[in-house]
């Protein structure tokens, strides 16, 4: 007998305005991100600025809205005047976080051109690890001063001369991580992320800023990292960052398939933490957080950067972290989607990492097609659907036993109110069983389904590849029904669903 999961959704139980930077996404100069990724001229697609057409086109259906550039643990040993100015001067460097060699040949003149081309918004990040105040201020007047200087004239000979405008911006990389050049404790960070934050401040009082949290919270720092950054900066910051990957670990399906309850957990910690720092403050001021590193990356099995080892033959753009997702992977990418989802109060903004060939939902073969891998769906469907408020959904759900987590309920759900729309977004954690979904949206007024997707396959393992990049899309859901204000359908095992109605306006029915 199929297990049934009752929910009851009511547009009075207000989480909060779903922001649009939700969907964010980062690319970092690492791998083939950049080049041979968004970056390859001579490709049949490139235009005349070397940037992939069929790469653009697919970043667009992705839905992305702010770009994390450009890392990610590249940009704290990056000088960012190596990429302005003409190419052809433009320096070539050895980057030590990805031991790879640094043309220069997109920085942040190329990066911005190409964003306007996706519809995205810049969020770039500066070097506190081998740089600090000086090279920060340098950045954001070269970037954002509408006033004539030295820097401002170098701009506009880029062929810029109107300021970039960017609005958010990252205190540096991980800085908690003894992988990371320049990597500090929690007290000398926090106190040159507050003098870097003052300094910005000056030159543009309306910049957003994102200080390093813990670069996952499996780090023996965490929590104390936070509170004493968070003791030197709270006044002066607009976020603090969260980065976290998830991978499945032993075969362990179902451990894998309830990631999102680690991500429920991480979140809620760092907001408790941020909480305190702002009552030992008695400020009334509310911390928010920027998720700016998160998905699923299979550390265990990548090509390691530390496998290339003689610096004399430092490869430009190595193929480094390009996993290829299965379905597994799409579910839980849509279930840390629906955990964002429901701490919109609290996360502002976050990017999903990476945005092609590395660990990403977008793939290139150099001189051939681009593809769409298995966790592109989610993504997609959610930006597209992610409009409006998020809803606090009552849940009951019959659980099951994670070697992780312990007892999770089996099926996470959110629902967003976009006005005009509803979507509820479903997760079925269950590796092996299919179970009912019961909607009651009495509190509701009158609405119509109009459509349910499911991205689901018998095979867990099935992925999309150069050879069959269509073998796993999502589908219509033929048990989705709605009636008398209660909506129902069948969620097979391990999938993820999106359901969407709209409201009727009864005025117009005759």
């Amino acid at each position: 007998m199929t297990d049934v999961v009752r929910v009851a959704l009511d547009p009075s139980r207000r989480i909060g305005p779903v922001r649009r930077e939700l969907f964010g996404s980062f690319i970092e100069h690492l791998g083939r991100a950049v080049y041979d990724g968004i970056y390859e001229p001579g490709h049949p697609s490139a235009g005349p600025d070397g940037f992939r057409r069929d790469v653009i086109d697919l970043v667009r259906e992705l839905g992305v809205t702010t770009v994390r550039y450009p890392g990610g643990n590249f940009v704290s040993g990056y000088r960012w005047e190596d990429g302005v100015g003409p190419r052809e001067e433009r320096p070539t460097r050895l980057d030590l976080a990805w031991h790879s060699t640094e043309t220069n040949e997109v920085g942040l003149h190329e990066f911005a051109a190409w964003l306007e081309q996706v519809d995205g918004e810049l969020m770039l990040a500066v070097n506190l690890g081998t740089r600090g105040v000086e090279a920060a201020l340098d950045l954001l007047e070269y970037a954002n001063a509408p006033t004539p200087t030295t820097l401002t004239r170098r701009r506009a000979a880029g062929g810029h001369p109107e300021p970039f405008g960017v609005r958010i911006w990252c205190l540096g990389n991980e800085m908690d991580g003894p992988w990371q050049l320049g990597h500090r404790s929690a007290d000398d960070y926090g106190k040159l992320a507050a003098e870097t934050a003052r300094a910005m401040r000056q030159l543009d009082p309306n910049v957003e800023l994102v200080v390093c949290g813990s670069s996952s919270a499996h780090m023996p720092t965490f929590g104390s990292w936070e509170r004493t950054v968070l003791q030197h900066t709270y006044e002066l910051v607009d976020y603090v960052s969260c980065h976290a990957y998830w991978y499945e670990k032993d075969g362990d399906t179902a451990s894998f398939l309830a990631s999102a309850v680690d991500m429920d957990r991480f979140i809620e910690a760092v907001v408790a933490t941020a909480d305190a720092v702002a009552a030992e403050k008695r400020s009334t001021k509310k911390m928010m957080i920027s998720f700016d590193e998160w998905n699923v990356w299979y550390q265990e099995r990548f090509e390691s950067s530390e496998r290339i080892t003689d610096i004399a033959t430092w490869p430009r753009a190595p193929r480094l972290l390009e996993d290829s997702y299965d379905v597994a992977d799409a579910v839980v990418v849509g279930s840390l989607l629906i955990s964002l989802l429901n701490h919109a109060d609290r996360v502002a903004a976050a990017s999903l990492a990476q945005l092609v060939n590395v660990i990403a939902p977008i793939m290139t073969e150099p001189g051939g097609p681009a593809w769409r891998q298995t966790t592109f769906y989610p993504f997609a469907l959610t930006s597209q659907r992610g409009g409006g408020v998020a809803l606090e959904p009552r849940i009951e759900s019959p659980t099951h036993r994670t070697a992780d987590y312990g007892e999770v309920p089996r099926v996470s759900v959110a629902a967003v109110d976009g006005g005009e729309t509803l979507s509820i977004f479903v997760v079925n954690r269950s590796p092996g069983e299919e179970t009912r979904l019961d909607v009651d949206l009495a509190a509701f007024t009158e609405l119509e389904l109009t459509g349910a997707l499911t991205l689901a396959d018998a095979d867990l393992r099935a992925r999309n590849t150069l050879d069959d990049p269509d073998r796993v899309t999502p589908a219509a859901n033929p048990t989705a029904e709605f009636a008398a204000q209660r909506l129902s359908l069948t969620l097979p095992a391990a999938s993820w669903s999106v359901v969407d109605l709209r409201r009727i306006d009864t005025k117009a029915v005759v």
